[in-house]
């Protein structure tokens, strides 16, 4: 096992205030009813895909473990919230011992999911619960995001590479996250040296126009770079004349040469071009990466070209249009009083809208048809049918406050890979349409 990816390698702040301030000011209100310490279950869901999407993916379990690990209220956190008046003393008094106790179960890193599925349950007390709501949904919504966009990009691409580079096109911290969803969802290496050093993702990259712009002539710059790092390297060709840069680049190169990569212009008129040329020239191995605002749709108009690799930056990170996955974090069941013994009771909130949800502690299960292949996903409350006992989504991440999930990213990877082959033909198709699976509640008659 690569333990590089049981934990950060750095030091991690206290996520205490990664929080909205009502969750503070619920828990003060709680406190002083005597209702906080009330068993109470969450569940994350969303009520919807993304429009025209037909499955999510399910990203950032492991960073919502480390932040639940770390989510914890120091001197300089406590001082903060005391001199802002933003909770009482009594309050700050609690937080100073806060850890979370409780459970957190969950469809494991790489698992599609679909409108309505309880992606994450978290079971503790309300007071210690309610607190990691932000955290929770901000990781989630956006490493989902960026997962699912990876995951139809990778689909576009089939055995293809992808390459993620999209950290100059969003916050510096994002960009780290957005690699490690994007290696979730199937990308191959990022360019992120710290999304490479936190999580053990390989990392490429050579050089940029500027690198050819700093030398006198583009064939200086392609013995430099050869020079540098040896005939297998990468050589960018369209910074003045590609057919030119190509010739140059054997030249200096050799037939030997790596790969060229293309950044601009028709790529693929140029993807044909460069490699008719590439093969009169002997450099018949030479790998072509073509580049310049990428996304699913651009790869896919691409799977004739003879392309060898995909670089994707801004659709990426943005969600390729969807830079969120509109997950919510809902009181689903709580206890009628403090008695540890007392029955949950199933609570939901109540809407004229499209912002009504389904009360009760909820399990997930996937039914597959006779060929093993996914054809609903199944929610509900109360007993698992035994039918739908060896299908359960839902698995333990947190018990007792204690971390049982940890796992090496490129298992969450494979998971995705496997979940995404489980599921309709149709899952892989582009263009706009409904979620590949319906999603069946089953209502247990009794409480939750």
């Amino acid at each position: 096992m690569d333990t590089a990816d049981l934990g950060l390698p750095v030091d991690v702040p206290s996520t205490a205030l990664f929080t909205d301030r009502y969750e503070l000011t619920m828990l003060q209100a709680a406190l002083r009813a005597g209702t906080a310490d009330r068993r109470s279950v969450f569940e994350v869901f969303t009520r919807r895909l993304p429009e025209g999407r037909r499955y999510g993916v399910v990203a950032g379990t492991g960073r919502v473990l480390d932040a639940v690990e770390n989510f914890r209220f120091d001197r300089d956190v406590l001082d903060f919230l005391a001199q802002q008046r933003i909770v009482d003393e009594r309050t700050v008094d609690w937080l100073a011992d806060y850890r979370f106790r409780g459970d957190i179960w969950g469809y494991p890193e790489g698992e599609v999911y679909f409108p309505g599925s309880p992606i994450m349950r978290v079971e503790g007390t309300f007071a210690e619960a309610v607190l990691l709501e932000t955290v929770i949904l901000s990781i989630l919504n956006h490493d989902s995001a960026v997962a699912a966009a990876a995951s139809r990009m990778s689909t576009a691409a089939g055995d293809r590479p992808l390459i993620e580079m999209g950290a100059r096109r969003t916050h510096e911290l994002a960009a780290v996250a957005a690699a490690r969803a994007a290696y979730v969802g199937g990308f191959t290496t990022t360019s992120d040296l710290a999304a490479g050093f936190r999580y053990n993702i390989p990392t490429v990259g050579t050089s940029a126009h500027a690198f050819t712009l700093l030398h006198d002539s583009e064939r200086d710059a392609f013995i430099a770079q050869v020079q540098a790092h040896g005939s297998d390297t990468t050589l960018l060709v369209d910074t003045y004349d590609v057919v030119e840069a190509v010739r140059s680049a054997v030249e200096v190169a050799g037939k030997d040469l790596g790969a060229v990569r293309i950044d601009s212009g028709d790529l693929l008129l140029l993807a044909h071009r460069v490699r008719q040329q590439l093969d009169e020239l002997g450099a018949k191995n030479t790998r072509i990466v073509v580049t310049s605002d990428l996304d699913e749709y651009a790869i896919a108009s691409l799977a004739a070209a003879p392309v060898d690799a995909y670089g994707v930056g801004t659709q990426l990170v943005t969600g390729s249009g969807h830079p969120t996955c509109s997950m919510v974090y809902k009181l689903v069941a709580r206890a009628g009083s403090d008695d540890p013994g007392v029955p949950l009771l199933p609570v939901a909130k109540k809407s004229m809208g499209a912002k009504s949800s389904v009360g009760g502690r909820k399990w997930a299960a996937r039914r597959v048809d006779e060929h093993g292949v996914a054809e609903a996903e199944v929610v509900g409350t109360g007993e698992v049918p035994g039918e739908l006992a060896d299908h359960q989504l839902l698995v333990e991440l947190v018990r007792g406050g204690e971390i049982v999930a940890r796992e090496p990213l490129d298992a969450a990877r494979d998971r995705h890979k496997a979940a995404r082959a489980g599921l309709p033909l149709s899952a892989t198709q582009l263009s706009r349409g409904e979620p590949v699976l319906p999603t069946e509640y089953l209502r247990a008659r009794g409480g939750s």
